[in-house]
């Protein structure tokens, strides 16, 4: 029997499956069966690879051949078991050394004329194969994305001909380039905070936003430069650490979003439409694929017109915004992956959105701003750390000699001092502070505590919104280069939690 290496995903975890193949001794009806939970496409194998076999001009046992999948009870799905399961069989017919093929893990789709395609997962792959103590066999084009973990032993075939030609000497195949992940990637078009006129409370806001790595919600009318803030928020936040760039970048490979990108070396910033989906945003299908809270994992997912996502979908958000993570069930596999995402969310005050202009405001107003503001629930409201009015801002205040305000390199400068000020004192970023690591680094006076009870108590805060008032707060403080939190950072964070939304009504 024949046992070579391949690999299934349960999220960004992988599970080792070994592709074993058997010829039946004696007389036999000639036969290709393959055993095993699966799906469709790894049944579909059993096709491509007899072409291939074609293709290559190898006869076809005249025996019964299985493969067996193991472990059995866990099911795999995709086309990149084609070619460990095509390596298998050229084994059994001593065309390729078994010995020598046991020490890779083996994944590709193979074309029916005994080419090798691209495949999901490479990264992830080599990250689990180099762990393991294993080399890597994997389609040519994306051997840079296998490099990519740091592992050396790399073995990338464009068709099933070049691997035989290299393991029965007659062509090696030759070392794929290696890429260079330091190499400067070239600056997106994402404006600078300069361009914002006015807004300087909602510019603080997002400040501290980025600083503590805080949730953050912007209401106000339309064509008031929620999105132009929001969009603007990458160019403030600080580089990724290598742990965060190989962690992102295995995501988008399971995804089949890497190959041909390199590492995403810059920090996610996923706008999500409002008519997306639940599976869109979670992620799931039948290969349980990472969603859009998992592809903005250490960066940002921003929602604009929140109210008109579908509801269902907002409560999703839920449990991932306090955990990091998220768990995809199916009735065959469940698939967990991490969702440490910064949310940044924007609405109008109402379905107009002039709610308070008495020129612009509809005859329905206030009763269609109360509707419309309830389709958010109370929980999810109460996960979102900062929330801010973006006031309109006049037109005839936007003159092109108008002072510029800061730029978003100064507004930058002061944000990855604070975070590393935090990183350095916990390990962490204020948003993940909780419990007694929270206690620790937010001492309160006398004062400050019967304050902050005060507050919680007339507009009956819930624990979650008095704890992440100290994070805010925490934030403030690092920020202006402060070792404790003093009252005024008290007072100005509490100002943005949800306790009474000012003219636009919002209220938990």
């Amino acid at each position: 029997m024949i046992s070579l290496n391949s690999i299934i995903f349960n999220g960004v975890s992988g599970t080792k499956i070994d592709v074993q193949v058997q010829l039946a001794t004696g007389l036999a009806k000639p036969d290709f069966n393959i055993i095993g939970l699966a799906d469709r496409a790894v049944r579909e194998s059993a096709e491509r690879v007899r072409n291939a076999m074609g293709a290559l001009n190898v006869s076809w046992p005249p025996r019964r051949l299985t493969v067996n999948l193991s472990p059995a009870d866990v099911e795999k799905s995709g086309s990149h078991f084609d070619l460990p399961i095509l390596c298998g069989i050229l084994c059994a017919l001593d065309i390729l050394p078994q010995d020598k093929l046991s020490k890779y893990l083996i994944l590709g789709e193979v074309g029916l004329d005994g080419s090798i395609h691209k495949t999901d997962g490479v990264l992830p792959a080599s990250v689990w194969a180099k762990k393991n103590n294993l080399g890597i066999i994997c389609p040519a084009p994306q051997a840079n994305e296998a490099r990519l973990s740091g592992i050396s032993d790399i073995l990338a075939p464009r068709h099933v001909l070049d691997l035989i030609n290299h393991f029965q000497g007659i062509r090696e195949i030759e070392f794929p380039d290696i890429p260079d992940a330091t190499a400067p990637v070239p600056e997106q078009n994402i404006g600078d905070m300069s361009d914002v006129y006015g807004q300087q409370a909602a510019k603080r806001a997002l400040e501290i936003a980025a600083a503590g790595g805080h949730a953050m919600l912007m209401v106000g009318p339309p064509g008031s430069g929620k999105t132009m803030l929001a969009s603007r928020l990458a160019g403030i936040l600080p580089d990724m650490t290598p742990e965060e760039i190989l962690d992102t970048s295995v995501i988008y490979s399971i995804a089949g979003q890497l190959s041909g990108r390199g590492l995403i070396t810059t920090r996610p910033f996923r706008a999500v439409h409002h008519t997306a989906s639940p599976v869109s945003l979670a992620g799931g299908g039948s290969d349980a694929k990472p969603g859009e809270i998992s592809l903005a994992h250490n960066g940002v997912l921003f929602l604009d017109e929140l109210p008109e996502f579908n509801r269902s979908t907002l409560e999703i958000l839920r449990q991932p915004m306090e955990s990091g993570q998220i768990m995809i069930s199916r009735a065959r596999r469940n698939a967990v992956y991490p969702a440490n995402f910064q949310l940044i969310a924007a609405m109008n005050p109402c379905p107009c959105g002039h709610l308070g202009n008495a020129a612009l405001s509809c005859t329905r107003a206030p009763r269609c701003a109360e509707a419309y503001q309830n389709k958010i629930s109370g929980p999810l409201l109460d996960r979102i750390d900062l929330h801010v009015d973006v006031d309109a801002v006049n037109p005839w205040d936007m003159k092109p000699d108008a002072e510029k305000s800061e730029s978003s390199a100064e507004i930058r400068a002061r944000v990855v001092a604070a975070r590393n000020r935090s990183i350095k004192r916990q390990g962490c970023i204020n948003a993940m502070l909780n419990g007694p690591a929270l206690d620790a680094v937010v001492k309160m006076t006398d004062e400050m505590t019967a304050f902050l009870n005060t507050a919680a108590e007339r507009v009956g805060m819930s624990a979650r919104g008095y704890n992440r008032i100290k994070r805010i707060a925490r934030t403030i403080a690092d920020l202006a280069n402060r070792d404790d939190v003093i009252m005024d950072d008290l007072i100005e964070a509490i100002s943005y939690r949800p306790v009474n939304r000012g003219k636009y009504g919002v209220k938990l």
